[in-house]
């Protein structure tokens, strides 16, 4: 990934267990919901409406995933999954704040509940739900371990370069384990349904799993789907989802493709607007550009001094996450597309919509606020502040070097 620092990374571990990976939401009164903190509604710019028909709630939870844990919480209620909501998805592998809310239950009913690692930190009644953004970003704290004392000095180094900013990219997460997102979903705008398809059920590129890359092959080699069903892992089921409707119907392959679910195959053509989106801020790294100029598409600032893309202003340069309904694309990413082959109109993909892609605006370099870094139980501490949907590993890999970094979300 590029860097804006120049200076050298450390060396360190992170997530060895929930505690070294803390995130609280910063809502939109920009109240940081700390852990195991109780907040009232007028504490975060609510009301409480005794008549409401939703129950809000602060969710404190460790070793959870958001809709594991909002599952768990409805079944004790008596509701389903489908009476949730939420502002943002939190990562498993945390202890992690957050608000949310349940559709048609009384919020005292959360106050009695008990489930292992989950606390409720406050709750009222509201006549609306928590909507999906409804929070001005994330707070992390966040422990290095493996690191040497001296580590300190350089990340503050490394932080006084920065100064504020850094490359608002897409991890590698965003590309796959195989790292062949961008592959597949390009394939699958051009409408080459066949050549997607295979992409996605026989590339080997980065596979780890001796048996996974065997059964990869060999449907390569061998284009039998009925024997692959015998052979390829159990573990790779949407692999064999696919492989079982072309078993049957062996030349569909768009439908068969459709047996993927839609968010994870929406994530193929999100991954090329992330690939074009990376090389742009790479391009810009590159030549030194990090700071505003004549024709940059610019935001304004929310209340945090984070970006608010509905704001007009010169606070923050704005790129293109590009897509079918994008007017204001610049000569590097028409080069770039050029490059792959597409043109905005592939966003438009006729034979299936359902994965179409409108494009959207997204910073090019975010900031940070709240910046420290400490000794904390003789471990590295870092603590920082992002603005909501910027990942925090894109933050830390301006500092740590080493190989779980990419794990992070």
């Amino acid at each position: 990934m590029d860097r804006l620092s120049k200076s050298k990374r450390i060396i360190g571990d992170i997530k060895s267990q929930p505690s070294d990976f803390i995130v609280e939401e910063i809502s939109e009164n920009g109240t940081i919901l700390k852990l195991d903190s109780i907040y009232t509604p007028e504490t975060l710019g609510f009301k409480n409406n005794d008549a409401g028909k939703f129950a809000a709630f602060i969710m404190q939870k460790e070793n959870w995933n958001t809709l594991q844990a909002l599952r768990e919480i409805t079944k004790k209620v008596g509701r389903g999954i489908k009476s949730v909501s939420f502002a943002g998805t939190k990562d498993r592998s945390s202890i992690s704040t957050q608000m949310c809310a349940i559709y048609g239950i009384k919020s005292e009913q959360l106050s009695s509940m008990h489930i292992k690692d989950i606390k409720i930190n406050g709750h009222w009644q509201s006549d609306k739900p928590i909507k999906l953004g409804s929070l001005l970003g994330n707070h992390f704290i966040i422990s290095i371990s493996n690191s040497q004392s001296e580590d300190i000095n350089k990340i503050n180094e490394i932080e006084k370069e920065l100064n504020g900013l850094f490359p608002n990219l897409f991890g590698s997460q965003r590309f796959g384990n195989r790292n062949n997102n961008v592959d597949v979903g390009i394939n699958i705008m051009l409408g080459n349904f066949e050549e997607a398809a295979m992409h996605f059920l026989t590339d080997t590129s980065n596979e780890t799993n001796i048996e996974a890359i065997e059964a990869r092959i060999r449907l390569k080699a061998e284009k039998d789907y009925k024997s692959a069903l015998n052979y390829f892992p159990k573990y790779l089921k949407y692999e064999r989802m696919v492989i079982e409707y072309l078993s049957m119907y062996p030349n569909d392959y768009a439908n068969a493709l459709r047996k993927i679910p839609r968010q994870i195959s929406l994530m193929f053509v999100h991954s090329v607007q992330s690939h074009i989106f990376n090389l742009e801020i790479s391009k810009r790294i590159f030549e030194g550009r990090i700071l505003p100029e004549d024709g940059d598409l610019m935001c304004g600032i929310n209340k945090y001094g984070f970006p608010d893309l509905s704001k007009e202003g010169n606070n923050f340069i704005v790129g293109m996450l590009v897509g079918h309904d994008s007017i204001k694309i610049n000569e590097h990413e028409k080069s770039i597309m050029e490059t792959l082959g597409i043109s905005i109109e592939d966003f438009k993909i006729k034979r299936m919509p359902e994965l179409n892609c409108k494009g959207k605006r997204r910073v090019l370099f975010a900031p940070y606020k709240d910046f420290k870094a400490s000794i904390a139980n003789e471990r590295l501490q870092l603590e920082f502040s992002l603005p909501s949907g910027v990942y925090a590993t894109s933050m830390l890999n301006e500092f740590l070097e080493n190989s779980n970094i990419e794990q992070i979300i």
